[in-house]
């Protein structure tokens, strides 16, 4: 049977005031579900063209160029296919394992993404996997953080110790510690946020926090360190929104560094510095993503009803960017 396949199309022009930044850097963090290696493939195939010319992956966007993307895609699969693609395991026994995933790598596959998941990854590495979701797309995964969020996963061998770790996750009584940089310096160096959570009106595909509608979210945070214009923080949640982290430290004035969505990929903090500016960009070419790292988990084991307790080691991405902002 011939393969069918399709392809979107996806035009954007660059707002003005908008820095200069590299074209497969700026598409990264525009269009959904993208990484930069991919993009840089589509660009290297002429599948990018800026003011109606093809451009290379270093080009740098300025305001008002239009910048015009096709990306080829073919139907849902069938099924899920193993893939093998490298994985971090930092424990695992007969009923679970823990996953240190990196940023840029989907939990699951979903629209556009049918391939290069953590799921993916999964069915290579083992043929014992949960079914316990409906969605036959996500066997074993227990719970997500976004595709530009690095940190420890849960994954479920079986349907019963599934189950009992989902109610774990809905009771809230699972300790998850996230590790973010921010903008600016909070008055406070410990607190609470409290805020509904909603879909915005202007875009559906982001969130933000509302008075009257949405869902109740509860967010605590402490100051690890504080930098000239940014700080290290240190984040637990007392519920579990889509992006809850990154809306409510963006409620606040203190968006999360490099966050293409939330307002991290501005200057927020630090306008009266020498060479600001300049600084500025070369930390966010350090940092092409959200500066948050999911750095803990702990639960108790379903099995040996033991708490365990698990630590992953930040990401090079973010430790340069701690060390570029000390110096």
């Amino acid at each position: 049977m011939t393969k069918i396949v399709t392809e979107k199309k996806i035009k954007i022009e660059v707002p003005e005031g908008k820095r200069k930044e590299r074209i497969d850097v700026f598409l990264t963090n525009s269009v959904e579900n993208a990484t930069r290696t991919r993009i840089q493939k589509l660009i290297k195939a002429n599948c990018v063209t800026v003011n109606g010319n093809f451009v290379k992956p270093n080009y740098q966007i300025s305001p008002n160029d239009v910048v015009e993307l096709i990306i080829p895609t073919n139907p849902r699969p069938e099924e899920t296919l193993a893939e093998d693609i490298p994985l971090n395991i930092i424990y695992e026994d007969e009923y679970l394992l823990i996953v240190n995933k990196p940023a840029g790598m989907v939990a699951h596959p979903s629209l556009g993404n049918y391939s290069g998941t953590l799921v993916n990854a999964l069915l290579h590495y083992t043929n014992k996997l949960s079914e316990f979701h409906e969605d036959k797309f996500r066997p074993g995964i227990v719970h997500r953080i976004d595709k530009d969020t690095s940190g420890l996963l849960l994954v479920a061998k079986d349907e019963w110790t599934h189950a009992q770790l989902a109610k774990q996750f809905y009771h809230h009584s699972i300790d998850r510690e996230y590790w973010a940089v921010c903008w600016g310096k909070f008055k406070q160096l410990k607190g609470e946020i409290i805020g509904n959570i909603t879909r915005s009106t202007k875009d559906r595909k982001i969130f933000t926090v509302s008075e009257t509608e949405g869902k109740y979210a509860h967010t605590f945070y402490e100051v690890i360190e504080e930098y000239e214009f940014a700080s290290l923080i240190k984040l637990k949640l007392k519920t579990g929104r889509t992006h809850q982290i990154r809306v409510h430290l963006s409620h606040i004035k203190h968006p999360i560094f490099g966050d293409p969505i939330y307002g991290g990929r501005k200057i927020v903090y630090g306008f009266e510095l020498s060479k600001i500016k300049q600084r500025v960009e070369n930390l966010l070419e350090i940092m092409p993503r959200q500066a948050l790292h999911a750095k803990t988990l702990g639960f108790i084991h379903p099995h040996t009803k033991e708490k365990v307790f698990f630590e992953s080691d930040l990401p090079q991405d973010i430790s340069e960017l701690i060390i570029k902002l000390k110096s």
